[in-house]
């Protein structure tokens, strides 16, 4: 087994950046998209287990995100199955092509699934959509698409209040549909990418904290807080380096993070949006309106209001994160690769 012990690691980062880059250049795959069939999976699972308590919804969480990593573990000795053993402690014969064989599998097999959890060019392209229709003046076009990217309330919002919470959902989500599923991927390979965004999806469909999903959606919000504590601040790291990318100080935007990044009523947003305000000279937070729910949030960074403007420096600001981000996971796949084979 130690030929595909050397397999794993070359073909972890190839595969982690080749998904990336597909994500990068072509978005989000447009039809048959494998996260809207978990979620309709998810949605059908949620109407047959669902009851107010923590125990149903530990169960619910339990049971789809172990069942996402443990289609990442099979994939990954399908993979495995193609590289060769050994025989007598001899290599068996063609053993260079089979090795071959077996790291390009697994190499396309990762690169596959990182495209499928990335998200980073839809979140851009969303953010766009919505800058263009505010530069055009068309406001109600604007409130028609900000739900495709948060889950605030756009009725009554004026453009400006479009541009804080399209800055704030780009700060955010940068961490949670790029820079997490890196990390994840890079120490977990393929179950760690599908199980990832697995409980970041059920966070989005029952983490909240009303009347029906307070106790039932508890875990997967708390298991998304786990899964996202590191990549978030490694996010909020990464945007004081590259504040410079959009007229920013990174001496100000760490600042700002220090000072900010922990008012967020989430534990990890609070560092991507804080990090955000001070690398774009912002004022992010404030009251946000959820349907019927209004929730008055911390004002984190101490420059102005958003302006329509700064929807494109968000999403410059975002890009710079991401490279960075597909970088290091690269470099950490190959990091953790190196360990396992000298244990081996």
């Amino acid at each position: 087994m130690r030929s595909t012990s050397r397999s794993t690691s070359p073909a972890r980062a190839a595969g982690l950046a080749l998904g990336f880059a597909a994500d990068w250049y072509f978005a989000d795959p447009r039809r048959g998209h494998p996260v809207a069939g978990f979620g309709r999976v998810a949605s059908a699972l949620r109407k047959v287990m669902y009851a107010d308590s923590r125990a149903a919804g530990v169960a619910y969480t339990g049971v789809l995100v172990s069942g996402s990593a443990a289609l990442g573990v099979a994939a990954e000795r399908i993979a495995s199955g193609a590289a060769p053993g050994r025989s007598g402690g001899s290599p068996v014969p063609g053993t260079a092509l089979r090795t071959a064989l077996g790291t390009a599998l697994r190499t396309a097999l990762t690169a596959a699934a990182t495209w499928s959890v990335l998200g980073g060019t839809s979140l851009r392209r969303e953010a766009s959509l919505i800058g263009g229709s505010l530069t055009d003046g068309d406001l109600a076009a604007a409130r028609e698409r900000l739900p495709h990217l948060c889950g605030r309330d756009p009725r009554g919002l004026d453009a400006d209040q479009i541009a804080r919470a399209v800055v704030e959902s780009v700060a955010e989500n940068t961490s949670d549909a790029v820079v997490a599923p890196l990390f994840w991927g890079a120490v977990a390979g393929i179950p760690g990418l599908l199980a990832y965004r697995a409980s970041n999806t059920l966070d989005a469909m029952v983490g909240y904290r009303n009347e029906k999903y307070r106790n039932f959606g508890w875990a997967s919000a708390r298991l998304d807080d786990v899964l996202n504590y590191l990549p978030a601040r490694f996010t909020g790291a990464v945007t004081v380096a590259a504040a410079p990318v959009v007229g920013g100080s990174p001496l100000r935007t760490f600042r700002v993070l220090r000072r900010d990044g922990g008012n967020h009523p989430s534990p990890n947003a609070g560092r991507c949006e804080a990090s955000a305000a001070g690398a774009l000279g912002v004022r992010l937070g404030g009251t946000n309106t959820y349907g019927a729910v209004v929730e008055h949030r911390p004002v984190m960074g101490s420059g102005r209001a958003p302006r329509v403007a700064d929807i494109k420096r968000a999403s410059v600001l975002s890009a710079a994160v991401g490279l960075v981000s597909a970088a290091a996971a690269v470099r950490l796949a190959r990091v953790a690769g190196s360990r396992r084979r000298s244990r081996s």
